[in-house]
């Protein structure tokens, strides 16, 4: 049987598309409560690796390295 590679590709991008509006979101959460200058050069970690879980507890601010190290 063959791969459908067109449906594959909608699907996934979809999925990403929705992940990326989380984490904008998550983002602008913890701009808004401790301003732009704290997260300035550094990323926003879910830490239960979940971007549509944008409680303030699970949220952490993170080295951009060390972030993009653990999560990949």
């Amino acid at each position: 049987m063959a791969r459908d590679y067109k449906r594959e590709y909608a699907v996934r991008s979809k999925k990403d598309r929705d992940n990326r509006q989380h984490r904008r979101l998550a983002r602008r959460l913890i701009e808004k409560k401790l301003g732009t200058k704290a997260i300035q050069g550094k990323d926003v970690d879910h830490k239960d690796k979940n971007p549509r879980n944008n409680s303030r507890r699970n949220l952490r601010i993170r080295n951009k390295s060390s972030n993009r190290r653990d999560n990949h």
